[in-house]
């Protein structure tokens, strides 16, 4: 059984098609990227499976349930998470609350004990804050609980946002470009720390434009330009497809 299934997905912005009759499907437990030049409607499609934008037309199926009309918030819920091309960091707090943010779905917050501060909340609190700081350890961020987010060095943050997706508890897990803007070895740090995400259980989907990386963690490949499907199968598959070389080089290639 598929965890995320897309059929025939398309959305039109003022005519213009950035995702036109799209379907695929992504398997429980896999690392599943997509790749294709800029500008061919990757961010796009993450925002659609998101319920950042609303399809034009199509299904998005997340554990064989239709979760057209869901918010965010309510997707985060069932059990999917993401990060997004560009860092959405609280710089003005610190790194392990950061990543505690993304575990608030999981606690109690009753008005009343919270606000009395009752034993129970504190106890949930310690209990949230010593699982986050698990999580950043797991990151490989472990240096950083005690610091603020402001201190930290880009190719950390971008590990950060990882650790506080992880936060909510996902059983989908989007990644949008983490190794952008990174030198090799903070990539070589965001492949490893994908890979251990995987084996957890947790199912990946990944946007990105490092073709080393993704053909070498990925188990499946989704190759799209203009919005279409170019070519999807193992990374050996999609490197060999001729589409997806002229997409990347030219048709001279």
């Amino acid at each position: 059984m598929s965890l995320l299934k897309v059929e025939g997905l398309s959305k039109e912005f003022g005519g213009i098609h950035a995702i036109e009759d799209l379907s695929f499907t992504i398997n429980p437990g896999t690392i599943h990227s997509i790749i294709g030049p800029n500008g061919a409607g990757k961010t796009t499609l993450f925002n659609l499976i998101t319920a950042v934008y609303t399809p034009s037309c199509g299904k998005i199926l997340f554990d064989d349930k239709d979760i057209a009309g869901k918010k965010p918030y309510e997707l985060a819920a069932m059990g999917m998470s993401r990060t997004f091309q560009n860092l959405q960091i609280f710089f003005n707090m610190p790194a392990i609350e950061n990543v505690m943010v993304g575990h608030h779905l999981h606690l109690n917050r009753r008005f009343l004990p919270s606000f009395l501060r009752l034993p129970s909340v504190i106890r949930k609190d310690r209990e949230c804050r010593d699982y986050c700081a698990s999580l950043m350890e797991f990151v490989g961020l472990a240096k950083y609980v005690t610091a603020d987010a402001a201190q930290m060095p880009y190719g950390a943050l971008k590990r950060l946002e990882i650790a506080r997706a992880l936060a909510a508890k996902p059983r989908l897990l989007l990644l949008d470009e983490p190794a952008a803007g990174l030198n090799a070895t903070e990539s070589r740090e965001i492949d490893e720390v994908i890979k251990k995400v995987a084996q957890t259980g947790v199912t990946v989907v990944l946007v990105e434009h490092d073709m080393k990386m993704v053909m070498g963690i990925s188990d499946a490949i989704l190759a799209i330009d203009y919005g279409r499907k170019l070519a999807e199968g193992t990374p050996a598959e999609v490197r060999a497809n001729p589409d997806v070389v002229a997409a990347y080089l030219g048709a001279h290639a």
